[in-house]
């Protein structure tokens, strides 16, 4: 709807992951640099957690499109959705390692089968990874299948190294007493945090550019301060809140997003954390308690101006 009023091709702010849009701040780069050194190190296990939509997913696409682009020097297994029974989690990997008719085999058939694959593509030089996105909804009896498959190993190395990317919940849950023994092999781990100040500036500025913004900052220095604090420097949050600001903007004609727009959104927003200090923001116009589609949605007829073909 506002792309062609901000001159960009394409929505800067999308939900879906989309490593295209990965900007290299320095705690993402810094988690990605230590699951380089991780990895090629052999290390069996490593975590990384953070808060709902801190970047997990994305990280963990990124660590995958990485891998692949080494060439042949590794075997990457991905399990988005990991709640799978014991032997769900055996035969996806199995599925992932290309291992024929894994679903016809019995338990014992089949971990055997996983065995002899790992030492193969070991032999032929290449490492294998187990990537596990929202590790924090892996089942307790998985958890403890998935210790128990990275005890096959050769005199050299691990056969199989696994990262687990989770919400805090996933750290609560290994530090319970049955899980000592596989806390202890967790050798890195890295927590993500939320984006401050300047994070949030580079962040949302690269992505403007990534969308092909070019011009002056499109948001304010206020607007970019209310966006951190109502966000919590959350990106999946200043995803939503950029958005929708940028959609007030377009509403009221502004060529620039300012601390007004970002209010408007974060009244609108679940979640955010928005400032309600009585008369403390007023837009230039009275749509009091409607949210921005409704707002949109009424102002349709003016908008139509200012899209492509609009009042042909």
């Amino acid at each position: 709807m506002y792309q062609g009023f901000f001159g960009l091709r394409e929505k800067p702010f999308a939900l879906t992951p989309n490593t295209a849009f990965l900007v290299r701040l320095a705690p993402y780069q810094a988690c990605l640099n230590l699951l380089r050194v991780a990895l090629g190190e052999g290390e069996g296990f490593i975590k990384v957690s953070g808060e709902v939509g801190t970047g997990k997913t994305l990280l963990c696409r990124a660590l995958l499109n990485t891998l692949g682009a080494d060439g042949e020097g590794w075997q990457v297994a991905w399990l988005p959705n990991p709640g799978l029974s014991p032997r769900g989690l055996r035969q996806a990997l199995a599925v992932e390692l290309h291992i024929a008719d894994a679903d016809e085999l019995d338990d014992h058939s089949l971990l055997a089968a996983l065995n002899h694959r790992l030492i193969e593509l070991a032999a032929e030089g290449k490492r294998t990874v187990l990537l596990i996105d929202e590790a924090q909804a892996l089942p307790e009896k998985t958890l403890e299948s998935l210790r128990l498959l990275t005890n096959l190993e050769t005199e050299h190395c691990k056969l199989l190294q696994v990262v687990l990317f989770g919400q805090p919940e996933l750290d609560e849950l290994l530090e319970r007493a049955e899980f000592r023994q596989l806390r202890q092999r967790i050798t890195f781990s890295y927590r993500l945090r939320p984006l401050d100040l300047a994070d949030t500036r580079r962040y949302v500025d690269e992505r403007l550019i990534h969308a092909g913004y070019r011009g002056e900052p499109l948001f304010d220095a206020r607007a970019l301060r209310r966006l951190v604090a109502g966000s919590g420097g959350i990106p999946r949050l200043i995803n939503i809140l950029a958005h929708k600001a940028l959609m007030v903007a377009f509403g009221a004609g502004s060529r620039q997003v300012r601390a007004a727009h970002v209010q408007r959104a974060l009244e609108d927003t679940e979640g955010a954390r928005p400032f309600l200090r009585q008369g403390s923001v007023r837009l230039g116009w009275s749509l009091a308690g409607a949210g921005v589609l409704l707002m949109l949605l009424g102002l349709w007829p003016w908008l139509q101006a200012w899209l492509p073909g609009g009042g042909a």
